[in-house]
């Protein structure tokens, strides 16, 4: 089997798992039916390939090939889990493109001198939850058991009970730190967020940094009331201060060149002719840097202060995560252009900074860690809509395992 046929398989088995009917797009909720679905797809992957498979103690899955217990280890891989209504490519492309670089190692014939692991990281989106790349911070120790017992999905089902349900023992969740120090390399390939490389021309880059990103919880107290009998000026309308909120979130993130969304909102009650008592949104904020990213925070939390002080309305902000800028290590990063290079006859390979979170940029803190972007033509993500050709697929996959044979098999 060709690695061509093998990731066309792959993709076509992966393909309906998790998919929503309606929408088109994906609900791969971490510890759930679907999410289970594919973890089963991650396992007979290994098994089809003989590949020694195990399960961590923050539940990610890995397959080796070569020795788990064996130093200087080169990883590959991403995650399965999805956003709510996410897009096929986001995670899934390259956990399929590891198994299928792999395979094209084997077809050439290369020898790994070092353990090769393709893994799948735990909860890397945050959908249910609430906080991204669980399963990576736990390992990395970015995210302690205590933290972790606390986090809470909309049903209030608890992180530790939803493994359990799924079969995973939560007791054993924690930093792994001697899984880690046996690693020598981590290599995440990822659909590319972003039209960077549709307008260069290029179907693969690398990326250079993780911009400085987190989440804050925006909690917006009124007074409950009746829509149709209370006057406009009786009113402590919560709702009116979140929405100016909104609209100061995109104006501060245009004037410093950054990124402010608030993309989810709880309602209570939640009746079409009740005021609300709480309006609870999250703001998700991204910069190129540390000081851009406090100061677009900062004056979007000083102009929800002030609508809410307008209304009569109480506030309070809690920054529920947080992930400061990743540089890439350049040692690795060079390396990794020096080998694309040689594929491109010569051409530079792009190197680009993105503004989306990735494991990677967890595990850089105790692991040399690189990615490589393949080409979106709409660069549209985190949604049906998400794409990429089937063409620079595989160029992905043959660019994958070029570095991976560079840095395992020589």
């Amino acid at each position: 089997m060709s690695p061509a046929t093998g990731f066309t398989g792959m993709w076509r088995d992966l393909l309906p798992l998790g998919r929503d009917t309606r929408s088109g797009g994906y609900r791969r909720f971490a510890w759930t039916p679907a999410d289970t679905e594919t973890r089963d797809w991650f396992r007979q992957q290994a098994a089809d390939r003989e590949l020694t498979y195990e399960e961590d103690r923050n539940g990610n899955q890995w397959a080796w090939l070569g020795d788990p217990r064996g130093e200087g280890a080169v990883v590959t891989g991403s995650h399965l889990d999805s956003v709510p209504d996410g897009g096929a490519f986001d995670g899934p492309l390259g956990v399929v493109s590891a198994f299928a670089a792999l395979d094209e190692l084997r077809e050439r014939g290369a020898r790994p001198a070092r353990p090769l692991a393709v893994t799948n990281f735990a909860d890397e989106e945050g959908a249910r939850f609430g906080l991204a790349c669980v399963g990576s911070r736990l390992s990395a120790g970015a995210l302690t058991k205590e933290a972790a017992y606390a986090l809470r999905d909309a049903e209030g089902i608890s992180l530790p009970r939803a493994m359990e349900a799924a079969g995973h023992d939560p007791e054993t969740i924690g930093a792994d730190p001697e899984r880690l120090a046996r690693i020598s390399a981590y290599v995440e390939l990822h659909v590319e967020q972003g039209r960077a490389l549709d307008l260069t021309g290029d179907p693969v880059g690398i990326a250079s940094a993780i911009w400085p990103h987190g989440r804050w919880r925006f909690d917006f107290r009124g007074e409950g009331n009746h829509a149709g009998t209370t006057r406009l000026a009786d009113r402590h309308d919560p709702m009116l201060p979140y929405a100016e909120t909104v609209l100061a979130a995109r104006r501060e993130a245009a004037l410093a060149q950054a990124v402010a969304t608030f993309g989810k909102i709880a309602v209570v009650p939640g009746g079409v002719n009740a005021i609300p008592s709480l309006v609870r949104g999250w703001l998700d904020s991204r910069a190129a840097d540390q000081t851009t990213l406090d100061s677009v925070v900062t004056a979007i939390e000083g102009a929800a202060r002030e609508a809410a002080a307008r209304e009569g309305v109480d506030l309070d902000v809690v920054r529920e995560s947080f992930t400061p800028v990743v540089e890439f290590g350049h040692a690795l990063r060079t390396e990794l252009g020096k080998v694309l290079g040689r594929q491109s006859e010569g051409r530079a390979v792009p190197v680009l900074p993105t503004g989306a979170g990735h494991d990677a940029g967890i595990l850089s803190a105790a692991v040399p860690t690189a990615m490589l972007f393949v080409r979106n033509p709409t660069g549209v993500s985190h949604a049906p809509a998400e794409h990429a050709d089937e063409a620079d697929c595989l160029a992905g996959v043959t660019a994958l395992a070029d570095v991976l044979e560079e840095l395992a098999c020589r």
